[in-house]
């Protein structure tokens, strides 16, 4: 078995958010006017990589509800009604928490989704909790295999049109039109640059469909509840595109985990040379990404980009034997 190997910060503990008393006065006034009681209770949710506030809200009357706020300012309110107009328009078949209502209050955009009492799978993954997120995503594949008339017209961009524009960096390293990544140093990357940049080339026609993806499929967007049934949440960045792609960015984490990712992957039937190109670019996009300056939206951001792209490099080098 593999050696295990973990971020620094859990995924559950990566969000820096304003607290409830942190909002604006009159937008926690709409907020509980929405919910008919006053706010008692406030749990900000400890996952993700944005500044923007997201806490189960507990009121007077014994309510929850999970709310999400952003200032028009800023460009996460748009990310906010996107979701709620993708999750609005889910089908039945995908388990993810469907929205309340949505207000517009002094600036800001809030969201209201439904409660899943829940928890991001902790890692190393247990067997039993990636089983339950494989079969959630699984569902939801099928369900979106067609997507309905509504969930085409929010904008759906095409999976291979986005590798293209922004997942091509060992192109472009190659090309010299960028340096190689710090972060990349001590991996294969250097000298594998060749086969990295062609791998990373011809995935986009392998990766292409007219299914619905989620688009960013990983583990701390996932809730397991307590009938250890799974949930798949942040429905902002869907694409239309190959399943499998979703099902190699989750396994990712669980490649870290020291699981058969591979056995696991082997059910969707993806092509092979797919998933290397997949890994190489989603190793490349995070190398990269990590080598950036402190990021404003959560100061765990870089240690995670390059812990997820270390360990994509490392299941594609496996992969095609480049160690041995």
């Amino acid at each position: 078995m593999r050696p295990i190997s973990l971020p620094d910060v859990p995924y559950d503990a990566t969000a820096v958010r304003p607290g409830w008393s942190d909002l604006p006065k009159r937008v926690r006034r709409a907020i509980e006017a929405q919910l008919g009681a006053p706010v008692t209770a406030a749990r900000s949710a400890g996952g993700g990589f944005t500044r923007a506030f997201a806490a189960v809200l507990t009121t007077a009357a014994g309510t929850s509800a999970f709310v999400k706020a952003a200032p028009l300012r800023e460009p996460i309110s748009d990310w906010y009604a996107r979701e709620h107009a993708i999750t609005s328009a889910l089908p039945d078949g995908v388990n993810a928490a469907r929205p309340s209502w949505t207000l517009v209050e002094a600036g800001w955009f809030i969201l209201c989704l439904e409660t899943i009492d829940g928890r991001i799978p902790a890692l190393p993954w247990t067997p039993e909790d990636l089983d339950a997120a494989l079969s959630a995503w699984s569902e939801a594949s099928w369900a979106l295999a067609e997507p309905t008339p509504e969930l085409l017209a929010v904008g759906l961009p095409a999976l291979p049109d986005i590798l293209r524009a922004e997942m091509s960096w060992w192109s472009l390293i190659e090309a010299g039109r960028e340096p190689m990544p710090v972060t990349a140093y001590g991996t294969v990357a250097p000298d594998r640059l060749a086969e990295l940049a062609d791998l990373e080339r011809r995935l986009p026609p392998k990766a292409g469909g007219s299914g619905m993806c989620h688009g960013d499929l990983r583990v701390d967007n996932v809730l397991i509840d307590g009938t250890g049934k799974a949930w798949l949440c942040d429905w902002t960045w869907p694409c239309l595109g190959a399943p499998w792609y979703d099902t190699v960015t989750l396994l990712i984490s669980a490649y870290a985990s020291g699981l058969d990712v591979d056995a696991h992957l082997r059910r969707w039937h993806p092509p092979e040379d797919g998933v290397d190109g997949a890994l190489a670019a989603l190793a490349g996009y995070w190398l990269v990404r990590a080598s950036d300056g402190p990021s404003s939206a959560s100061p765990h951001s870089r240690q995670h980009q390059r812990f997820s792209g270390e360990q994509a490099l490392a299941w594609l080098a496996e992969r095609r034997a480049w160690n041995r």
